[in-house]
């Protein structure tokens, strides 16, 4: 990626639904290159898809919670996470180190339905028990990590 690539994909974080007029006017190329650009940085798997923002609480799930999974000894991995992928109610799922193998985002609209969630991935064959994390308010959500290049450099 050099500084224009740079450029368009700070601009789309900021604004998804840019034109690529306006792209092209913010790096100053043509409507074409700009498109072309783009283009590249999808195939790339740079830009990865373009989302609207939505509000938990706006659509009726207003309880969010952090879930690790803790994994039985006789459990298939991968088996598992398929498994996972199959609940609508993750909305992020992470595979860590540590004692959970798991980790995942869900909403809910209460705490019934956290409770049936949980009761969901319990009967998840290979699932031995869960460890809940309810979070009380958000401070912030989906920040984007700074690019590569523009990342503090590490101590030698």
């Amino acid at each position: 990626m050099d500084t224009v690539d740079r450029t368009l994909v700070e601009a789309l974080r900021a604004n998804g639904r840019a034109t690529y007029a306006e792209l092209a006017r913010l790096v100053g190329l043509s409507g074409p290159s700009v498109t072309d650009r783009i283009n590249r940085l999808e195939q790339a798997g740079v830009i990865t898809g373009y989302r609207a923002a939505i509000s938990p609480a706006a659509i009726g799930l207003p309880v969010t919670a952090l879930i690790g999974v803790l994994l039985s000894d006789a459990a298939d991995l991968e088996d598992v996470g398929r498994r996972l992928k199959d609940v609508p109610e993750i909305e992020d799922c992470w595979f860590v180190a540590g004692e959970e193998s798991y980790l995942l985002k869900v909403r809910a609209p209460d705490p019934a339905g956290l409770e049936k969630i949980i009761g969901k991935l319990n009967r998840i064959r290979g699932v031995a028990r869960t460890r809940t994390t309810v979070a009380l308010s958000t401070r912030w959500e989906g920040r984007q990590p700074p690019l590569a290049d523009d990342r503090p450099k590490p101590s030698a």
